[in-house]
């Protein structure tokens, strides 16, 4: 049963094992292309809770919650970043870090609770996206612990698609996080410039994919994402994508299991509306990418042939039996929020209808991603804004007859888009049902990180600034965000 905690937080039952040495080694699991990569931070404890919990302290620092998450000892995928040992100079010289040794170049978005800015770490040539949020706007508009919240996530995180958080320091007026710069863009303005205003199934599979990982890692920390859209998808340099904008997440207790597959392991070609028949068989590690054109999958029979050579494994008593392989089971399915926030064609029904939600909107907003960018345009859409609420909850879906996507691909969808969420796919054991889907037929996920990028971003020209110490830009208390018409946020209580 879930419950509330005084910090807001949603509880579910005691963890049987560390969430967070679970999360550590399923990202772990993405860095074994990068021999460089080497993890020196010790494993959590079993029982230890899966979540960072809000600071008590009004004065806010960087190392005031989570703070052995604030270095790259601890960020194993970011050990060998050269802006973590820039950072640390600036900190042993001058004894702290503040927004007098950075230049802001440019503005690069706008958001709900802040404003985020293209910075140069002065005498240094390492860039980063720090986003600057007005204390006294956000403590008048009710937004301090959704903006306390994000910090807190950000310091957790540590995985390839999602931000580094480098550093979080306060002035006397505002609040500054320190980030991962993203010069690709993100993935709305990479569509429009797609012929068609569209990603080919390949790309699609490709970016969704690593958002796929993403939400997972997620998921095993007990954060719920709620705002997966576009514009919310950035492009790094290499081409891969990281995950944007926490101040609208759920974070909460998961517990874990694991359990016998319920798939049928010697395959299937029937494919159901919530569930698929198909089963993540071992990483084929020897293929050069991670998706693959060719008919040859990571998932494929090889591993389960019937020919005589591959025969099943034989018990002591020289029976022929396969034993299911176990699955980790580790989705927020307890966590309740009555909550009205997101973007409208993106809401999932049960948060329309006020009926409480869960981990489940994210795995509905996972299928309008693919969606859109499969086709340029999202489902439900309608002519304003409660139209398209409508066309949400009372609405079937519909594919247009152009352009033409594989079956995987609608059924995915399809099975993603169920407007009852507990018939939902992934409702109950997460990505793990995802990845299994056919539509990812190819993928090996262990490898993904080193797949080949649709597209490479052509490199950012920064114009220098002349001025040291910039003036302190507008924050979000000032500006409008783009969509911002198509944004909700109300709370029931």
């Amino acid at each position: 049963m879930a419950s509330k905690t005084p910090e807001g937080s949603l509880t579910s039952s005691s963890n049987t094992i560390s969430v967070n040495t679970l999360a550590d080694q399923v990202s772990s699991t993405l860095s074994l292309a990068d021999p460089t990569n080497k993890k020196t931070s010790e494993q959590g404890e079993s029982g230890k809770s899966s979540t960072c919990r809000p600071s008590t302290s009004s004065d806010i620092s960087d190392e005031s919650t989570c703070s052995s998450f604030s270095s790259s000892v601890n960020k194993p995928h970011k050990a060998n970043d050269v802006r973590w040992e820039a950072i640390q100079a600036v900190r042993t010289k001058h004894g702290g870090l503040g927004l007098n040794h950075f230049r802001l170049l440019k503005r690069l978005g706008c958001g709900d609770i802040g404003t985020v800015h293209l910075a140069e770490l002065n005498g240094t040539r390492c860039y980063f996206a720090m986003k600057v949020m007005d204390k006294t706007a956000l403590a008048s508009r009710k937004k301090l612990l959704r903006a306390q919240t994000e910090r807190e996530i950000l310091q957790c995180l540590d995985h390839p698609f999602l931000p580094t958080l480098y550093s979080h320091f306060e002035t006397e007026k505002f609040s500054c996080l320190v980030m991962e710069f993203c010069p690709g863009g993100d993935l709305h303005t990479l569509r429009q410039r797609q012929p068609g205003k569209r990603f080919t199934e390949q790309a699609a599979k490709f970016y969704v994919a690593e958002v796929l990982l993403a939400m997972e890692y997620l998921h095993m920390l007990g954060i719920i994402y709620r705002d997966l859209k576009p514009e919310n998808v950035l492009v790094r340099d290499d081409g891969h994508v990281m995950l944007s904008d926490f101040d609208l997440s759920l974070r909460c207790t998961v517990s874990l299991s694991i359990v016998r597959s319920s798939t049928n392991l010697s395959g299937s070609e029937g494919l159901s509306k919530s569930s698929v028949s198909c089963s993540q068989q071992p990483a084929c590690i020897q293929q050069p990418s991670c998706i693959s054109m060719a008919p040859t999958s990571c998932f494929g029979p090889r591993f389960f042939s019937k020919s005589k050579k591959d025969k099943k494994p034989k018990t002591d008593n020289g029976n022929h039996q396969v034993t299911p392989l176990p699955e980790l089971v580790a989705e927020p399915t307890s966590a309740r929020s009555m909550s009205f926030v997101g973007t409208h064609e993106y809401l999932a029904p049960e948060i329309i209808k006020g009926e409480g939600h869960g981990s489940a909107v994210d795995w509905w907003t996972f299928g309008i991603f693919l969606y859109e960018l499969l086709f340029g345009k999202t489902p439900f859409k309608g002519s304003g804004n409660r139209a398209t609420l409508f066309n949400v909850v009372g609405q079937p879906l519909r594919f247009p007859d152009s352009p033409v996507v594989s079956f995987a691909a609608r059924d995915l969808i399809r099975s993603l888009l169920v407007k009852e969420p507990q018939h939902r796919l992934a409702y109950k054991r997460g990505a793990t049902e995802i990845k299994q889907h056919p539509f990812f037929e190819g993928v090996n996920w262990a490898l993904v990180r080193c797949a080949s990028p649709p597209e490479i971003p052509k490199p950012v020209e920064i114009e220098p600034v002349n001025c040291t110490s910039p003036a302190v830009p507008a924050t979000a208390s000032t500006s409008v965000r783009s969509d911002q018409s198509n944004y909700l946020e109300f709370d029931f209580f």
